[in-house]
């Protein structure tokens, strides 16, 4: 039979009982260390990773994010043929998905204490996948599908990075990856 100290908690210096599983700090310290560096915001002493090399792989998917988002808008305006009114829908409606991803990003960023980066000059540097245009509808949606391959391999690494230190943002950044792995399945199907 347990102790009644360990059923119940361990009992602290100051007499008071802490939590059972013994993983979780006691109420004093977690309120001193809450009011600890409070301008920092979300980012706390047990943030498990380093900000700013977080901010700056967030800027990264955030510049890939906006440059699909402005690549598969721009091929829902100039698809043209016999099939591309469907197709061209398709493509606004990933549009507005990758901006969606976008705005997420960019909140976290802001959460980190960084600033994100919607420089236009900058985001075809920082970005993983690129801008192309196409000329027809057939290369639009390779080219897409090319990207989202991109996106796919670039999250699974950001998630791997993030996976033990930075749970809010793993978790992100597995919900961004889910809906890009839809996007390249529906660019898959549409080729064939």
């Amino acid at each position: 039979m347990r102790s009644a100290s360990t059923q119940t908690g361990r009992q602290n210096r100051s007499g008071e009982t802490s939590d059972p599983a013994g993983f979780l700090s006691d109420v004093k310290t977690l309120r001193a260390r809450a009011r600890k560096h409070i301008e920092e915001g979300a980012v706390t002493d047990d943030y498990g990773m380093n900000a700013k090399a977080a901010v700056k792989i967030l800027n990264d998917a955030l510049a890939t994010e906006l440059v699909c988002t402005l690549r598969y808008r721009q091929h829902s305006f100039v698809a043209k043929g016999i099939n591309s009114e469907p197709i061209a829908q398709e493509f606004l409606v990933h549009s507005n998905e990758e901006l969606a991803h976008a705005d997420l990003i960019a909140k976290r960023i802001v959460q980190l204490g960084g600033t994100p980066e919607f420089n236009p000059d900058r985001l075809a540097t920082l970005s993983h996948a690129e801008y192309k245009t196409c000329d027809t509808l057939e290369a639009m949606i390779r080219e897409n599908l090319v990207a989202e391959r991109i996106a796919i391999e670039s999250y699974r690494e950001m998630v791997r990075y993030f996976a033990q230190h930075d749970p809010t943002t793993r978790t992100m950044l597995e919900g961004i990856l889910a809906i890009e792995e839809t996007h390249a399945d529906e660019l898959s199907d549409l080729l064939h």
